[in-house]
């Protein structure tokens, strides 16, 4: 699995806003609206989750559920479907993944149609403006990915330790501090393929999606829990990976700084950027240095 899963560079204060749509509910502040899209009154549970705000509990049920689907996915049906086939564990949590969250981008989706009539994103997720010019998000998300991507990495060593002291219980085959553990011991062609196969999932779409859900869709809904906002936001979206609970610390640490830029400026593209830029670069690298046989 990629270790998701940055600097103050941006510090313009700015305040949470909700505006009226025309003939519907409040949108928050950030989320694009069009006058061309007529409004309906949507369902009892959609009305609560397209709520402008959600209680405390609401949101680390809505924080944390996904992550328990995915380890309950993972063991009824990926890790035996890919030991059967005999390739490594690390397309089951890819597929486990898949069959978690694609459902949940069908899930913002039908908010959208419950919201506006048809599919879509409007008034569901939120931060989709472009308050920041191109040149500023461009060298913020720069410098976001190798934040990530080298404190992530240097922090490899803590994950280590974490799961030694406290998780060599897992019952996960491949689980260890180490991000390849999930690949070891098994035969390149194999290795190669898998890393294929993974690479436009858990290199792009999968975070993309982690983050229009995360960052888009949960936090706007406790933004008015201030400052506090994005460091919850963190700290259950590192603990949403049930899978690997040793690198809860380490995620903290490497997300915080872009969730709350997002927060700050209202623009989800800075946590867009430096998710899916990392994990799409190391998922690039890892699988151009297998295939030249180069780890």
């Amino acid at each position: 699995m990629e270790r998701t899963g940055t600097t103050d560079l941006l510090t313009a204060p700015c305040q949470r806003r909700v505006r009226a749509v025309s003939g519907g509910a409040p949108m928050l502040d950030g989320m694009t609206d069009t006058a061309a899209a007529p409004a309906t009154r949507p369902h009892r549970l959609a009305g609560m989750l397209l709520a402008d705000r959600h209680s405390l509990p609401l949101s680390i049920a809505l924080h944390l559920v996904p992550g328990i689907l995915i380890v309950v996915a993972y063991l009824l049906i990926a890790e035996p479907f890919v030991t059967a086939i005999g390739y490594p564990i690390f397309l089951a949590w890819a597929i486990a993944l898949v069959v978690v969250l694609l459902p949940l981008l069908g899930g913002l989706l039908w908010l959208g149609r419950e919201r506006n009539g048809r599919p879509s994103l409007r008034g569901v997720v939120g931060y989709l403006g472009r308050p920041i010019p191109r040149g500023r998000i461009i060298a913020a998300v720069a410098g976001l990915i190798v934040w990530m991507t080298v404190v992530s990495l240097a922090l490899t060593p803590l994950d280590d330790a974490v799961f030694d002291a406290l998780f060599t219980w897992i019952p996960f085959e491949g689980a260890g501090g180490s991000a390849t553990t999930y690949l070891d011991g098994y035969e390149h062609s194999l290795l190669v393929t898998t890393m294929l196969i993974g690479l436009p999932l858990t290199g792009f779409s999968l975070p993309l999606i982690e983050e229009l859900y995360f960052r888009g869709f949960l936090l706007p809904r406790i933004a008015h829990l201030g400052w506090r906002a994005p460091l919850l936001n963190t700290v259950l979206f590192s603990v949403y990976h049930f899978w690997a609970p040793w690198t809860v610390v380490s995620k903290v640490i490497f997300m915080f700084p872009a969730v709350w830029l997002v927060w700050r400026k209202h623009d989800i593209r800075l946590s867009i950027g430096m998710h899916v830029g990392t994990t799409l670069l190391m998922a690039g690298i890892g699988t151009v240095a297998l295939a030249l046989n180069l780890v």
